[in-house]
């Protein structure tokens, strides 16, 4: 094939990026963090830039549970503040967002007299804490009802149930859209654009203060300079990397935490709500839950030495989280109904007076903010359902900082990039959705009607999509963020990443020898979300 540049926009982006004199901001990082601090500081007015290091939502932030919520188990600790501000915002982003988040009825199954009273009870209170953005009322329902939601509990003992209402959503795809909305506000992004430093200079106080940032290009291996009056790390798990560009002793904030989730077919789950158990053997609430016509099941919470960027569950990780389905579920899924499974890293915070050894269950789900001496803000913690309120108390920060003028949110009430009403949203067939207002160009590009793979809904216009919109670079970036091929079906995925190297290669002027190393990237990291 002879390469052609058909859609390839990085190289203008690379040239708004090395032509801007000063940024106001430079953030790093574009997971859920950064690309909520980068939104704000754009719709404020600010010069935002954003950096990230590989593909956003690359880690954590595509490796979710898929749930905008308050959090039942955080509520059961005491935390009030947290859940209230949880559920805060999974009002907002289900206002601003209604393409991609959407309501999910959750039961918790009663087998004991005092379930239903105690949790019933507990729910309640989640009701009231979200006020009038609650989504619906609880309620306890009889045992007939829970089987009618959940067909597949386990019947014996069963005497009714708990059904309360939560957000759900498609992690990436709101990455996605949050890079889509940073660009309709004026805002820059580069992926594959790993900070290699920190620019400091001598501030009127005599000590070095923190003035920019240096990154290299992967695609071109060359190494650019960029100033800035603010620079805010939003690394997730890999903020103490940067942390120590600034101060090479600094101790560790974080205590990293792995969740691992299991992706199996929809017969398990048939109904149109989850299943919550709120109290696992590990102390943990465990969810399985409908997506993408499957069933992701999880998650754990299993203390890590260290942040990777590819984590792997552990077997004992696998066998929890099966043997713990199979307390509540009639067929239960086994090893060899598992699609995919997989894994992301929480960015813990430490706390104060410990070393972080032990049990990470009981370390707050807090987002915090710190500011080294040299003015280098760090944002971590949170979740993804609170993203928007640690992008805007981070801008705040950051706006003294760098002098910038002061400017008030407009966050709360913002239409993400392709908004569209349930209404319309509720008309589109189910993958089209995460599109929004975009799907009707998307389907039609050339191979609307042509699935890449029979076991996968995508097609291959949504290929050429992601390469001329949303930034995919790579195969991986298609069949995992922009894309759900990945986490619904590791193999099949496998099976049509050929077809979309090529597309891929087509679209950005790559030859054969980049597709057939595509392939093979992509095999390997893939092979790791399959269940052996």
């Amino acid at each position: 094939m002879t390469p052609r540049q058909t859609a390839d926009s990085r190289p203008a982006a690379l040239s708004a990026v090395t032509s801007q004199d000063t940024w106001d901001l430079v953030v790093i990082g574009g997971g859920a963090s950064g690309l909520g601090t980068a939104v704000e500081a754009a719709t404020r007015g600010y010069r935002t830039l954003l950096l990230e290091a590989y593909d956003y939502a690359k880690g954590t932030s595509s490796r979710s549970t898929k749930l905008v919520h308050g959090g039942v188990r955080y509520l059961a600790q005491g935390n009030v503040s947290l859940v209230r501000e949880a559920l805060h915002e999974r009002g907002l982003l289900k206002k601003n967002a209604p393409h991609l988040v959407h309501d999910l009825g959750f039961v918790i199954a009663a087998y004991k007299w005092w379930s239903q009273p105690f949790y019933g009870i507990g729910l309640k209170v989640y009701d009231a804490l979200a006020g009038r953005l609650n989504l619906q009322p609880s309620r306890l329902i009889g045992r007939d009802e829970a089987l009618k939601k959940i067909p597949t509990f386990k019947k014996a003992g069963l005497k009714g149930g708990v059904l309360y209402f939560d957000g759900q959503f498609d992690d990436s795809r709101l990455a996605v859209t949050l890079l889509r909305t940073l660009e309709d506000h004026g805002g820059v992004a580069l992926n594959y654009a790993p900070v290699t430093g920190l620019v400091k200079e001598k501030g009127p106080d005599g000590k070095d203060k923190v003035a920019g940032v240096t990154f290299r290009d992967e695609e071109s291996g060359q190494t650019h300079t960029v100033r800035a009056r603010s620079v805010v790390n939003a690394t997730g798990v890999f903020v103490d990397d940067i942390r120590r560009m600034d101060t090479p002793g600094a101790k560790p904030m974080l205590s990293p935490s792995q969740g691992v989730h299991v992706v199996v077919d929809r017969k398990f789950l048939p109904g149109d709500s989850a299943i919550m158990v709120p109290r696992t053997d590990d102390g943990r609430v465990l969810f399985a839950v409908p997506w993408h016509d499957h069933v992701v099941i999880g998650t754990t919470d299993t203390p890590v030495p260290d942040a990777s960027l590819e984590p792997r569950a552990l077997p004992e990780e696998i066998d929890f989280i099966l043997r713990t389905a199979e307390q509540y579920m009639d067929p239960a899924p086994r090893r060899e109904d598992v699609r995919s499974v997989y894994v992301g890293l929480r960015p813990l915070v430490k706390n104060e007076n410990t070393d972080g050894a032990g049990s990470t269950a009981a370390l707050s789900r807090d987002h915090i903010i710190r500011i080294s001496d040299s003015g280098l803000l760090t944002l971590t913690g949170g979740k993804w359902t609170t993203y928007r309120r640690m992008g805007e108390d981070a801008v705040n920060r950051a706006a003294v900082l760098g002098g910038l003028p002061e400017r008030l949110t407009l966050t709360p009430g913002l239409k993400l990039h392709g908004w569209s009403s349930p209404e319309e949203t509720a008309r589109r067939a189910d993958h089209w959705r995460v599109y929004g207002s975009d799907a009707e160009r998307v389907q039609a590009l050339p191979g609307a009607d042509r699935q890449l793979h029979p076991e996968l809904p995508y097609t291959e216009a949504e290929v050429r999509w992601a390469a001329r919109a949303e930034q995919a670079r790579t195969v991986e970036d298609v069949l995992s963020r922009r894309l759900r091929a990945l986490l619904i079906g590791a193999r099949a995925s496998i099976e049509a990443a050929p077809r979309v190297a090529a597309l891929l290669a087509e679209e950005l002027g790559h030859d054969e020898a980049w597709q057939r190393a595509q392939v093979e990237a992509y095999r390997q990291v893939a092979d790791g979300y399959v269940l052996a």
